[in-house]
């Protein structure tokens, strides 16, 4: 038996930079985080040689080819397993709701599968198979920078090159400023649930009308972790979440609707400096830099369920093996 671990993540710039329409002729660049809320995957070698994966359905079959799961299907066909396993998967958190659980799924699947043939692959070579997996062989309509989050963990600055190349760069926080992040950062779950496939599909059609915007959503990352490396966590990090989030409400109609227009202003009349919808847009999860003090306000006055989280400082990794 053999078990992975690995986290679900929080944008907080330069989403849809990462999208190929726009970084393979301008280059991408986004700041994100890893966070303590995991997708688990176990596999078991199967009594015969059927395949059964079980998630919201369980499917038991003969035959690779015959997987409705096309993510487990195309994962199982690229490791080149053919038959007799077991794959369940376990979330912290419900899929559709802007935190990656899509590509994660897919990293720790693929660590998964490749530990179970013997072989290790680094965080890199897991975000690229897994990019390989879902954007070249499915045609996702996604970006690069869920898979690369999943992969390594911890806060990051990626870029993505017109070369197709992915550099990281590791975002270090004293210990103050990590505690600011931890402190200040608040997550409210909306109760709304989406496919991004919809939204990011009408994104990628406007990208030519709206490279002024993601230029400026390029930009903002490059600036953010400028600012996180040489001044540390202050309040501009949540006038770049407001200014953000601002911007990307233009790049495709389903990215917000009027309730979370509401609540969001609610939350800037209750203490919260700034903040963003999760994801592609349209539901999940909001996120708002607020003090301390005001805290108690902001969760009154939005009526939402809090959840408490911080950063992971580790990526996918195999936590049991027998």
């Amino acid at each position: 038996m053999i078990i992975t671990k690995t986290p679900l993540r929080i944008s907080f710039t330069g989403g849809g930079t990462d999208l190929p329409d726009y970084y393979l002729k301008n280059g991408g660049a986004v700041v994100s985080a890893g966070i303590n809320k995991y997708i688990y995957i176990t596999i078991n070698k199967k009594f015969d040689n059927r395949i059964r994966v079980s998630y919201s359905k369980t499917e038991i079959v003969d035959e690779v080819e015959e997987l409705n799961h096309e993510i487990v299907r195309e994962c199982l066909k690229l490791v080149g397993i053919k038959g007799g396993i077991e794959i369940t998967s376990i979330s912290d958190i419900p899929s559709g709701t802007g935190l990656g659980s899509s590509s994660t799924f897919t990293v720790g699947l693929l660590n998964a599968l490749y530990t179970y043939v013997g072989h290790r692959p680094s965080a890199k070579e897991l975000a690229e198979q897994a990019c390989n997996v879902e954007i070249s062989l499915l045609r996702h309509p996604i970006g690069k920078q869920d898979q690369y989050a999943a992969a390594f963990g911890g806060t990051n600055f990626f870029e993505f090159n017109k070369d197709e190349t992915v550099s990281r760069k590791k975002v270090y926080l004293s210990d103050t400023d990590a505690r600011k992040m931890r402190q200040k950062l608040v997550l409210f779950y909306t109760g709304m649930r989406r496919s991004a496939d919809g939204v990011l599909t009408e994104q990628k059609k406007n990208t030519e009308s709206k490279l002024e915007v993601l230029d400026y959503m390029k930009n903002q990352a490059y600036d953010m972790y400028r600012s996180l490396t040489t001044e540390g966590f202050t309040k501009s990090f949540g006038d770049a979440l407001h200014q953000g989030w601002m911007k990307k409400q233009s790049l495709a109609s389903g990215i917000s609707n009027p309730e979370i227009n509401e609540l969001y202003e609610k939350a800037l009349n209750n203490g919260a400096v700034g903040g963003k919808l999760l994801g592609a847009g349209g539901g999940g999860f909001l996120l708002f830099y607020c003090d301390e003090q005001y805290q108690e306000d902001l969760e009154k006055a939005i009526g939402l369920r809090r959840t408490e989280f911080h950063v992971s400082q580790s990526g996918s990794r195999v936590i049991f093996v027998e």
